[in-house]
């Protein structure tokens, strides 16, 4: 069952399932941004990547010297989380680990996802606690998916990325065939803020960039003036995706981590981009929506 909450200017829907968003409305004239999770296309609508971002090798990795296997995007996505926390205008919800989780990922965690409305934006906020009595490694990011046919008769050619700052940068080169980094970056902006969309954009797979100037990216149509726009601060990579098929959404991904470099064989501790947390300690991050409509 999904649970509510909304204040003057948003109406935003979750579930307790991967504590995912399933609805973001504006209330002025009932906008949907979010996409529907048609599984015709991709069955997530906002799903929450963990312990890993991406892929690792063969969907397998080594903790001291002991080897797990974890599917795509981690388990962060596919658990029953638990509601601690809701009001009118925030829920809270917390994923800890169990029997489970220590089998296919050895470390003790506690991953607490909140969102919070502010005026006629949501506040994604995740907070990690290691409950180990060793450090503990992890990835987390964000997965969601918005809708690129706001109104009828639209495409995904009808809309357009705008990054906060001119960027000159690359992204980083996936294989088509294992899904993992061939540790080479191709050139992709030159002084620009814009990306042009279409289902071409995409026919690589996924655009991952990891040293981008702007912290905010918005995505717009060319035909309204409504749109969404992300806060990623603080966030070191970013991707976006969409089905290279022409599916009516993109998705805005920030994340801590990035899947595997072919050839990587090493410890999950030593992958680029992990994330280490100390015996008793906390890691925060979050990101900010906002709609306009």
């Amino acid at each position: 069952m999904n649970l509510l909450i909304e204040n003057e200017f948003l109406k935003v829907e979750a579930n307790a399932y991967g504590a995912e968003l399933h609805s973001i409305k504006t209330k002025n004239n009932v906008t949907e941004f979010l996409w529907n999770g048609d599984e015709n296309y991709w069955k997530y609508h906002a799903p929450i990547l963990f312990p890993i971002v991406g892929k690792v090798s063969e969907n397998k990795y080594r903790v001291d010297g002991n080897t797990y296997e974890l599917p795509q995007h981690g388990f962060g996505r596919v658990c029953n989380y638990e509601l601690i926390n809701k009001s009118q205008d925030s829920l809270e919800f917390l994923l800890k680990y169990n029997e489970k989780t220590l089998e296919i990922y050895p470390y003790k965690f506690s991953l607490k996802v909140k969102y919070t409305l502010i005026n006629n934006s949501i506040k994604v906020s995740y907070t990690v606690d290691n409950l180990d009595d060793k450090d503990i490694y992890f990835s987390v990011g964000a997965h969601p998916a918005f809708l690129c046919s706001i109104e009828e008769g639209e495409t995904i050619d009808d809309y357009y990325f705008e990054f906060s700052e001119k960027e000159t940068t690359s992204i980083m080169e996936l294989s088509p065939i294992t899904g993992l980094y061939t540790n080479k970056n191709i050139p992709y902006l030159d002084n620009e803020n814009t990306i042009l969309l279409s289902k071409d954009v995409f026919k690589n797979d996924a655009l991952v960039f990891n040293n981008l100037k702007s912290n905010k990216i918005h995505l717009k149509s060319k035909n309204h003036n409504k749109y969404m726009s992300m806060d990623f601060s603080g966030f070191p990579y970013l991707g976006l995706w969409s089905k290279p098929t022409g599916a009516p959404f993109v998705c805005i991904e920030p994340w801590y981590g990035h899947a595997d470099y072919e050839g990587f064989t090493g410890e999950f501790k030593d992958r680029e981009g992990v994330e280490k947390l100390e015996i008793g300690s906390t890691f925060e991050c979050s990101y900010i929506l906002e709609f306009f409509s």
